[in-house]
């Protein structure tokens, strides 16, 4: 299904071409709780160019306190930001708090997350926005009284609800695989199921329809999707829901993966039905796992992410503004590169051993 997404213009680097997850799964944790809401207050004027401009919050002495809020706290995905961000903090005077949210989608954890970190004197927070819509208020909130806040891996909508972004290109992702799949599939008349995220999370719409795109794919639902399925980028939810898919579409030819846990839970589903050998399965994210796979010949290709480039960019950027009231400012997509060991004229790729001594670099 194609689903509606608002395209953003992407300021800074063009993306060489996220994954819920996307990185995008299930955790056990939430945030620590707090025991006010989060009080709709005026925004504090983020910017939406390239620059960087002056705002209050200089001067800062002493350990600085950084606040990292991922959607939850065990998928790999959210495990590297958090390890990349604490390793860098540790070098730069500071601290990084994090804290996560019980599972993709938890608005009310990431809020609660967000009034944690302003009670703990935080000097900015960096965000992977499950659903912006439902923690604007509390981003507000946290800007009305100083604090830097700057979204990482996903925008928010608005996407100048925070003064800056550090993410993938999530549609362009999907774009480059959907156009590598097309081309690996050639004349074949291609028969897919996509393995989603949720309707309400943007960098699974944005990767799904950014796939669609590039397999060439009218708008609309397509009838050359035969089935598709909510995963929230969990391997155990993506094989049950490709095995109730293959009793009705055994003639599946392609496969979608929002991330590489679903991407996973889909190639177990086909193992099982020893249709594997007939299926291009394609994946987003990039990890050191992901690309493992793509050695093994199980996927065709992944889309490799950047987490720890995001991150590190963000806590630069917090550091910086503690000690001199500099915000960052735009959107900047931090990259994203195709890996595969089957290469195809005119795609530009990396191969697997690239990929494992880069994975989530």
């Amino acid at each position: 299904m194609k689903l509606p997404v608002q395209r953003i213009a992407v300021a800074a680097v063009a993306l060489t071409v996220t994954l819920s997850l996307a990185a995008c799964t299930k955790n056990n944790n939430s945030s620590s709780s707090s025991t006010s809401s989060a009080a709709a207050a005026a925004s504090a004027g983020p910017g939406s160019s390239g620059s960087a401009s002056a705002a209050s919050g200089g001067g800062s002495t002493g350990t600085i306190k950084i606040g990292l809020v991922t959607k939850t706290d065990s998928n790999p995905y959210f495990v590297k930001l958090r390890e990349s961000a604490k390793a860098l903090a540790a070098t730069q005077g500071a601290e990084v708090i994090a804290l996560a949210g019980k599972f993709d989608g938890d608005n009310d954890g990431q809020v609660t997350a967000i009034e944690n970190l302003v009670q703990q004197g935080v000097k900015g927070i960096m965000i992977t926005p499950s659903n912006s819509a439902g923690i604007l208020n509390a981003l507000k909130a946290a800007q009305a009284k100083g604090i830097l806040v700057i979204a990482l891996d996903s925008e928010t909508t608005p996407v100048d609800a925070v003064p800056a972004t550090f993410a993938t290109d999530n549609l362009q992702a999907g774009v480059i695989l959907g156009k590598y799949v097309k081309a690996k599939i050639g004349s074949t008349a291609p028969k897919i199921i996509t393995m989603d995220l949720d309707p309400s999370a943007s960098v699974g719409i944005q990767r799904h329809n950014g796939f669609l795109e590039g397999m060439g794919l009218p708008d609309g639902t397509p009838p050359q999707v035969i089935g598709s399925a909510l995963t929230a980028g969990d391997q155990t939810k993506a094989q049950s829901a490709m095995e109730n898919l293959l009793q009705a579409h055994p003639d599946v030819n392609v496969v979608y993966s929002i991330n590489e846990p679903a991407g996973r839970g889909a190639y177990q589903a086909l193992t099982e039905k020893g249709l594997q050998s007939k299926v291009i399965v394609g994946s987003i994210d990039g990890s050191c796992s992901g690309v493992q796979y793509v050695k093994d010949g199980k996927f065709a290709a992944t889309v490799m992410q950047f987490p720890k480039i995001m991150v590190e960019d963000g806590v630069k950027a917090i550091v910086t503004f503690a000690k001199t009231g500099t915000k960052p400012s735009g959107v900047v997509n931090t990259g994203a590169t195709l890996i595969t060991d089957k290469p195809i004229a005119g795609i530009d790729s990396k191969d697997s051993a690239w990929g494992l001594a880069n994975c989530w670099g």
